[in-house]
């Protein structure tokens, strides 16, 4: 039930090339050297240009998903009233394998390779759907009995689904996509961030290309960091310890 879709866009590669060099036409530089531009600006991370192109979407999806995404408050957006319009009975349901028990490190997410007995993961579904049922009942009853929009929908559960035209310039998208691509975030959220890295990729094909060589797929050392890996290249044992550790093995690509 939940989709992303590209409205339109402002701009693309030729843009960010354009607004970076300010003085040069386009079509006064090659293709080499317009390409090795983008590359750098993203590198040394000159991010103004990039404010250039804009993107609008429209997206449909669950509420839950919708507050996560709109904690990135460089965006506008326009978003489907329940005050004006009647809420349709439209809910998010988690397929069973996304039933996940709680991670124990990552407080705020699922073990994603945890598992979860099938009697248990069907029980919550239905449960889920239950809970649904009934407040959506109760939603359509104060409705039929003249209870104002505003004040029935206030109980509607954050499954329900919603929809907004979202714009965004591909500074600030590439900043969404690389902590909503991230395993961390939730993997409902995660599904909706991928689509649009698809768009992206399709509107600035050189400015998602050097994204996912620098940012996405890249990584920031700390000192300490820094300082590690020139003990290990010097035949030492790596200083770090524990949550440190562990954060560096993993961007280091270790674990």
């Amino acid at each position: 039930r939940g989709f992303v879709r590209l409205v339109d866009y402002l701009g693309s590669d030729a843009r960010i090339v354009q607004s970076a060099r300010v003085s040069y036409g386009e079509g006064t530089t090659t293709v080499r050297r317009d390409r090795a531009l983008i590359d750098y600006l993203i590198r040394h991370q000159h991010t103004s240009p990039f404010e250039q192109v804009i993107i609008t979407f429209h997206a449909k999806m669950p509420i839950f998903v919708a507050r996560q995404w709109v904690r990135h408050r460089t965006a506008r957006l326009n978003e489907l009233s329940g005050r004006y319009s009647e809420m349709v009975d439209q809910f998010y349901v988690p397929a069973a394998e996304r039933i996940k028990p709680q991670d124990t490190f990552n407080l705020q997410g699922s073990l994603e390779n945890g598992e979860v007995p099938p009697e248990l993961q069907q029980k919550v579904i239905e449960i889920i759907k239950r809970d649904q049922e009934d407040v959506y009942k109760a939603y359509r009853e104060m409705l039929d009995d003249g209870i104002s929009r505003e004040l029935a929908r206030i109980n509607l559960p954050l499954s329900l689904y919603t929809e907004w035209y979202w714009q965004i310039d591909l500074h600030n998208l590439f900043h969404f996509l690389k902590l909503r691509l991230d395993m961390h975030a939730q993997w409902e959220i995660r599904q909706y961030a991928a689509a649009m890295a698809k768009i992206a990729k399709a509107v600035a094909p050189w400015a998602y290309e050097s994204f996912e060589e620098h940012v996405l797929y890249g990584a920031s050392l700390s000192r300490s960091e820094i300082q590690a890996i020139k003990a290990m290249l010097e035949g030492k044992p790596c200083p770090l310890e524990g949550r440190l550790l562990t954060e560096f093995n993993q961007k280091m690509g270790f674990e």
